[in-house]
């Protein structure tokens, strides 16, 4: 089946637990969302979604998610008891990867995760040498995140 960027989204607003005083702003759901996309085309070589991945200023990005939040601050919480989420059922295999990232990336700010993006080679190579301050819209590729991110795996299984 094939998801929506924003299905993926949902998923990650829906793991925010409010009760316990949890957060997600837009800035930090856009690079949860290309986290995603980027472990599950290296780990089993299929996109979660079929939607450009852009190399904006703030790091990745993904237009439609943007579009859907673009009247919030991209670093102030978003209310997500006001968000209609629509989460479908996942295989187990992606289910674990949104999990892994989840638990890997989501424990980290919005600011936090772009620092983090703004020094891995896909959004970096991406912005051919534009400043960081300066609008761009060019495409962060799936052969490159798989490039980087199969690297980073064999690193971790060594």
């Amino acid at each position: 089946m094939e998801y929506t960027a924003n299905n993926i989204a949902d998923f990650f607003i829906s793991q925010v637990n409010i009760d316990s005083g949890d957060t997600i702003s837009h800035l930090k759901l856009q690079k949860l969302v290309y986290y995603a996309q980027a472990w599950h085309y290296t780990l089993f070589g299929q996109p979660l979604f079929n939607e450009r991945v852009e190399a904006w200023m703030h790091g990745p990005v993904i237009r439609s998610i943007y579009d859907r939040f673009k009247g919030s601050n991209v670093y102030t919480p978003l209310d997500i008891e006001s968000i209609e989420l629509n989460v479908p059922t996942f295989p187990k295999n992606t289910l674990n990867i949104l999990s892994d990232v989840n638990a890997i990336y989501g424990e980290h700010s919005g600011g936090y995760l772009e620092y983090l993006t703004h020094n891995e080679s896909p959004w970096v190579d991406a912005r051919g040498g534009i400043p960081d301050y300066e609008k761009c819209d060019n495409e962060i590729t799936l052969e490159a995140m798989k490039n980087y991110y199969s690297k980073m795996n064999e690193q971790e299984q060594e």
